[in-house]
């Protein structure tokens, strides 16, 4: 098995071999065909998520130790089973699942892993994807994608999922609300084919790089906004007639919240989702006398990526522009990431 690994935080990645993995239990062990590269990747590499004024949430604290394995956008054909592992068959080729839970919590007893009071999510606090295999805990945690290319497919498993269950956070909304889009990249770009599959609200897209307003603008937004402008709260309540219905940030940045508070109609929803990090204030009188609710939004559960693939599959979503790149330029692919502006759409690796 060869993977590519964190070995230092922040530093370039290493190829290592190991022997492949004998599954246990209900365990299934999965030929990676493909893993997308998320800008989540990019916190988990330099080992922590900025929290405003100076403090963090390190990755050792939550338990990983180097050298660790990333990737959560995975693709791949079942090689071994379990014992205990059923409902796959050695040859079948899914979508991985990654957002797994503790399987105790109340939350998981549920099923809200994605609520589970101590995750233990593949890529992110177990190896993942950035490698030739990975071992999923159960096979009901590999999704079906039809005849989706594999490229494309995976992706939906972290950046088309957690738009999806964004989207529904906000919906319903009417055809003549709008719909604040914020940030263009591969999260928030993945959201203009999203979202009308669920919603006829008008889209408007804020993003400071220009390049990624006109690709939104081609994907389908009515209009784009600079939001780094000062008049850019002003546009927006120009261009909704009032504010905006809702308003979804794939930022995460004190602007961007800010921004998008700021752009909200009275009723308006907020949804932060981007892990950008900082905080930002507002004027707590302005949830009650204006009716507006700010809540977060991480990724999804395992019954939303069913959901969305059978739309997938159903050729309701507009595909999401993929490259893809040899899992040995992952360090490279990071570091672009990180200085924004580079990528447009997914960049997905291949062993």
């Amino acid at each position: 098995m060869r993977s590519c690994q964190i070995v230092e935080w922040g530093k370039p990645l290493e190829m290592h071999e190991y022997p492949n993995p004998e599954p246990q239990g209900t365990e299934v062990l999965v030929k990676v065909t493909a893993c997308g590269v998320c800008h989540t990747d990019v916190h988990v590499w330099h080992g922590y998520f900025d929290l405003g004024d100076g403090e963090r949430a390190t990755i050792e604290s939550r338990g990983v130790e180097l050298p660790f394995t990333m990737g959560h956008e995975v693709i791949g054909e079942a090689v071994a089973l379990g014992p205990d592992a059923t409902g796959v068959s050695v040859g079948d080729k899914r979508i991985v699942f990654p957002w797994i839970g503790c399987g105790e919590c109340r939350a998981c007893q549920d099923d809200r892993e994605v609520d589970c009071v101590s995750p233990n999510p593949l890529g992110t606090r177990r190896h993942g994807g950035y490698s030739d295999h990975i071992v999923v805990p159960d096979a009901r945690y590999l999704v079906e994608y039809g005849d989706v290319s594999e490229t494309l497919a995976c992706t939906y498993a972290c950046s088309g999922l957690t738009v999806y269950s964004a989207i529904k956070k906000v919906t319903p909304l009417n055809d003549d609300d709008t719909l604040l889009i914020i940030g263009a990249g591969g999260v928030g770009l993945n959201a203009m084919n999203v979202a009308p599959a669920l919603t006829g609200a008008k889209i408007v897209v804020a993003d400071i790089d220009p390049w990624k307003r006109q690709a939104a603008l081609n994907a389908g937004a009515v209009h784009a906004v600079d939001n780094s402008t000062a008049t850019a709260v002003e546009e927006v309540k120009e261009l909704s007639g009032g504010g905006a219905r809702a308003a979804i940030d794939f930022v995460g940045s004190p602007e961007t919240a800010q921004f998008g508070f700021d752009s909200l109609c009275r009723g308006g929803m907020q949804v932060v989702v981007g892990l950008y990090g900082g905080k930002f204030a507002f004027p707590v009188p302005f949830l009650p006398l204006q009716h507006r609710m700010l809540r977060g939004s991480y990724v999804g559960s395992l019954e939303e990526l069913k959901e969305l693939m059978a739309l997938v599959m159903a050729g309701k979503i507009t595909p999401l522009p993929v490259t893809t790149r040899p899992l040995e330029e992952a360090t490279s692919v990071l570091e672009d990431l990180q200085q924004g502006g580079k990528i447009v759409g997914r960049v997905v690796l291949r062993p």
